[in-house]
């Protein structure tokens, strides 16, 4: 079993575990409970009824963070001919060709996700085993491989995130930073939880949603009422 810190386990103390909070609540006691130096990230781990070793019960795609992510993504793109041009023009922090595989299959990973043209998945095959733990090779289910390249550089320099189930039937998602301005965590867990529910796989059966925890780098998990948060009315 994990050892808990003195810290952690003295905020564990100063909420109820049993309760299931209201997400207002819950993300007030977050900001309440931060006693560390840096600036914590807030993440959402949404447990689904779902079976990912059957295909048509896995669930991958995208959510765009209203109030983005709080993080400077690096963003890197594959591509050829006159579009590396629009790359560069639309912010791309690193972009090349066959030079720039060349470079990754010799080790340079300095970027925080990677963009592709529909015309270069055949070089970029040879990546998979280097890119795919990683969780950067490009598809176009996650909007990584696009002939739109300036468009997917804008969405995800401004917060667009890819989420995916992992073995356990969760998925783990940052929604943003603990010094986010408070509605600005609700609006872009809000984004989160409507995303969920319009990608439902097609095998889903029974209760789609189990639990719904929220948390911060460091900080306790607090149990959340999804069907409040489902009901919420942003203006």
């Amino acid at each position: 079993m994990r050892k808990r810190s003195r810290r952690f386990l003295k905020i564990s103390q100063q909420f109820d575990k049993t309760l299931i909070y209201d997400p207002r609540d819950a993300v007030t006691l977050l900001k309440k409970f931060s006693n560390v130096n840096f600036n914590e990230t807030v993440e959402a781990h949404v447990c689904l009824g779902l079976d990912p070793k059957y295909a048509d019960q896995q669930l991958r795609s995208t959510v765009i963070l209203p109030k983005g992510s709080g993080k400077i993504i690096r963003v890197a793109v594959i591509t050829q001919g006159e579009t590396i041009k629009e790359a560069l023009s639309a912010g791309a922090d690193i972009v090349g060709s066959n030079d720039l595989i060349q470079e990754i299959i010799k080790g340079r990973l300095d970027f925080d996700k990677l963009i592709a043209t529909p015309d270069m998945m055949l070089l970029i095959a040879k990546l998979g085993r280097i890119l795919g733990p990683r969780g950067l090779m490009p598809s176009p289910k996650s909007g990584t491989v696009t002939k739109d390249i300036k468009n997917a550089i804008h969405e995800f320099k401004a917060g667009k995130l890819e989420y995916k189930l992992d073995r356990t039937g969760i998925v783990h998602v940052p929604i943003g930073k603990l010094s986010f301005q408070f509605d600005d965590l609700i609006y872009n867990l809000k984004a989160l939880q409507e995303s969920i529910d319009s990608n439902k796989p097609s095998g889903s059966k029974g209760k789609y949603w189990k639990s719904l925890y929220l948390s911060s780098t460091m900080g306790p998990g607090i149990s959340i009422n999804f069907n409040t948060l489902k009901d919420l009315k942003l203006g």
